[in-house]
């Protein structure tokens, strides 16, 4: 892809991300909600947020396509067929932004022909803003890190939501079983966590794309792998707000393979 290009994206999307977070502090635990069709919570700063990010963006980058878990639900899904496009979390965790519980972020993934090359993630919790890509590094603020390469063991923590399909119990109770657990109600974070060395790993049942596209790359570029256990989804074809949950699974290598033995896949 056009190095110039991509760099000055990354510029303006670290930019764009860190303008927003002097609002996200401000309304944090703060902001009124309300619940949408699908059963998720928004408040009027995830709309906000979204807006304000993709206005200065696109005043930059007119030809890009710029997708956003709050865009207005189309009745079919929407081609990506721009070189670049961007997939906008304004804040994922809105349950825990709008009840004054820290975790959680503004997530911003650049992709190049729908794969996701670079993440700019705000860790509201932190103040701290994380970004990186493969062949740039991850910095967890000024610092540069890797994943934990370390194999499982007993006292290893992994990053794990529930499912809410509670046929899938029995592939979480074997994660569950052997590791410490974490369930910090943002899947971004978990992701970029595990990027980060936070996480030994993290496993998930019903995320959506625009919950992992900024962390994908933190993760990969860290040394990582991601794994999708119902279905590739990667390159980003398509953008549908009524898409299926995804069940995934990242770490290192050697994580990885311990997830999938443990989860039976």
């Amino acid at each position: 892809m056009p190095s110039s290009d991509l760099l000055t994206r990354i510029a303006a999307a670290k930019s764009a991300v860190l303008a927003q977070t002097d609002l996200l502090h401000r309304e944090f635990g703060r902001a009124e909600s309300r619940w949408k069709a699908d059963g998720t919570r928004v408040t009027a700063i995830d709309i906000a947020i979204s807006e304000n990010i993709f206005r200065e963006l696109q005043a930059q980058f007119p030809d890009d396509q710029f997708l956003s878990e709050e865009l207005t639900e189309t009745k079919t899904p929407i081609p990506v067929t721009a070189a670049f496009s961007w997939v906008l979390d304004p804040i994922d965790g809105t349950n825990n932004f709008a009840l004054g519980i820290p975790h959680c972020a503004i997530s911003l993934g650049l992709c190049f022909q729908g794969e996701p090359v670079y993440g700019v993630i705000y860790d509201l919790s932190r103040r701290t803003l994380m970004h990186g890509g493969p062949g740039f590094g991850v910095w967890d603020g000024e610092r540069a890190v890797r994943v934990n390469t370390t194999a499982p063991h007993k006292d290893s923590i992994v990053g794990l939501h529930s499912p809410t399909d509670k046929t899938l119990l029995p592939m979480a109770s074997g994660v569950m079983s052997q590791f410490k657990i974490r369930g910090l109600g943002s899947a971004t974070l978990h992701l970029a966590y595990v990027a980060a060395g936070l996480l030994d790993g993290c496993v998930d049942f019903n995320v959506k794309i625009w919950d992992l596209a900024a962390a994908i790359p933190l993760c990969r570029a860290a040394g990582g792998e991601v794994h999708f256990l119902n279905g590739e989804q990667l390159p980003i074809r398509q953008f549908d707000l009524k898409m299926k949950g995804i069940i995934y699974l990242a770490g290192s290598p050697v994580m990885c393979a311990r997830l999938r033995e443990l989860m039976k896949t």
